[in-house]
């Protein structure tokens, strides 16, 4: 387990873009954390680990974007819309987390019956009595779903 603290919006999107940097084909990573979290910061800087110069926000509305631009693809999903796990199929779910790139997916603990057990778990955290842009990042490699 590693812990990071990032004390800015550019701090945590640093931090992500150095873990994605290390990312290869095939990892799931779960990304959780309440609303306002960071979340999208930290996916904007992961896409950039992965050499993707798209602007990336949360497809909240969609369920998955996909880029393909960088050294490998991003599939960046977010399910915070998504009631029953069924509806993961009709994206096509398994192809992408069985696929040649990286998932990222927002709000992952929705789906969990779905991840696969080697998830990378990513968890972030506000605590206000740090600053109102402290964030705890603590990256899972043990997860088991």
């Amino acid at each position: 387990m590693r812990i990071f603290e990032t004390m800015s919006a550019d701090e945590t999107f640093a931090c992500a873009r150095k873990i994605a940097e290390q990312a290869e084909p095939g990892q799931v990573y779960a990304l959780i954390g309440d609303l306002g979290a960071g979340k999208t910061v930290f996916a904007q800087g992961f896409a950039r680990g992965l050499g993707v110069d798209d602007y990336v926000n949360s497809p909240t509305f969609t369920i998955l974007q996909i880029y393909e631009d960088g050294r490998i693809p991003f599939y960046h999903f977010d399910v915070y819309r998504i009631e029953e796990s069924e509806e993961m199929e009709e994206v096509g779910f398994d192809d992408y987390i069985c696929g040649d790139g990286v998932c990222l997916i927002e709000w992952a603990g929705r789906i969990e019956e779905l991840m696969p057990e080697d998830t990378i778990t990513v968890t972030i955290e506000k605590d206000l009595n740090r600053g109102p842009d402290y964030r705890r990042i603590t990256i899972d490699e043990n997860t088991c779903y």
